[in-house]
């Protein structure tokens, strides 16, 4: 079985995002970049499954700029066997990266395609979405467990009430929640190694894929800075402020 893995390079979850003085969008520069953390997870799962013998090979995919070559080398490094540069500097919209992954899926054939279920810097939370509609396969998004037995994956996903198992036949897509696993980290021996494993490079060009904007962004603000709280003398003040200023009783 082979298992394809896309992966995005974004703003470090540790980092706070500063928003452009023109109000154009986040300031990337001279930030920390980082893979985005649900493909983390992702990237664990298909490693998981090369290791118990159930994929014969892995590949992690990137889409994004030259520098996504350090994102797709993390995931090498976590012990995927390949990886795939779709080189550009646009930023693409979810529909023309899941026609990126479409047209990579029709020439790698893979059984299994594992996203994260969304990217933190964006939250669109639809490629994995659209590239399942696209490829004609059944799709289980926001896995937080998944069994597999021949063709067959039973994943288990966390729903309002309870959780919710589906039953589905390979290929099909994957989209990942954070309880799937434990990501691991990457020893120096296998970062040395990845610096030898190939990278094949590609553009959208190469690929035939249109990715002329559908959405136009206006204006990206910073929320409302909270208002500082108020300290209180006894509870019948508690009481008048929560009924006469915030209105909750």
């Amino acid at each position: 079985m082979k298992v394809i893995v896309p992966v995005k390079r974004v703003l470090d979850y540790n980092v706070k995002a500063r928003v452009k003085s023109d109000q154009s969008g986040v300031d990337l520069a001279n930030v920390k970049m980082s893979m985005n953390p649900f493909d983390e997870i992702s990237i664990e799962q298909a490693v998981k499954l090369k290791e118990s013998g159930t994929a014969s090979e892995t590949v992690v995919v990137s889409i994004g700029p030259a520098k996504a070559q350090e994102t797709i080398r993390t995931g090498l490094a976590m012990g995927i066997d390949r990886g795939i540069h779709v080189q550009t500097d646009e930023d693409l919209e979810p529909l023309a990266i899941a026609k990126i992954l479409q047209s990579i899926c029709k020439d790698e054939s893979p059984d299994l395609v594992i996203l994260g279920k969304q990217a933190i810097d964006n939250d669109y939370g639809a490629t994995g979405g659209m590239l399942a509609a696209l490829m004609n396969w059944p799709i289980a998004s926001a896995a937080n467990s998944m069994e597999q037995s021949g063709s067959e994956l039973t994943v288990v996903k966390e729903v309002d009430g309870g959780l919710q198992t589906v039953k589905l036949q390979t290929p099909a897509v994957i989209t990942t929640d954070l309880r799937l696993n434990e990501p691991r980290y990457a020893s120096l021996p296998n970062i040395m190694k990845a610096k030898k494993k190939p990278i094949d490079a590609k553009t959208p060009s190469d690929l035939g894929v249109d990715t002329a904007p559908r959405l136009k962004t206006i204006k990206v603000t910073e929320p409302e800075a909270r208002k500082s709280g108020i300290k209180v003398e006894d509870t019948a003040q508690l009481v008048d402020k929560l009924k006469n200023e915030a209105g909750v009783i």
